[in-house]
């Protein structure tokens, strides 16, 4: 998938496994876009908000707190939405 650079500055993209699984986990509806260009490595795209900013804050500082069923859950989701077709 490709976009456009206006399209690029409306998202938050990491390649961050463990991120995107938090990410999916609290903002289901944020991600906008899976990148598969890279055959090594997938961009995953979340639409920017004041909310996605904070968890993405918490989760690199080390204060977010999940249930870890819940992580692995959101894994399982993040691996599902790599190898999809679309």
């Amino acid at each position: 998938m490709t976009m456009t650079k206006a399209e690029q500055t409306k998202l938050y993209e990491t390649t961050d496994l463990a991120l995107v699984s938090v990410l999916l986990l609290f903002l289901p509806d944020s991600l906008e876009a899976v990148n598969r260009e890279n055959p090594h490595r997938v961009v995953f795209g979340f639409e920017k908000s004041v909310k996605l900013d904070e968890l993405v804050s918490r989760f690199w500082s080390r204060k977010l707190k999940i249930e870890p069923r819940a992580f692995f859950d959101g894994i399982k989701i993040a691996k599902a939405r790599i190898y999809s077709e679309n």
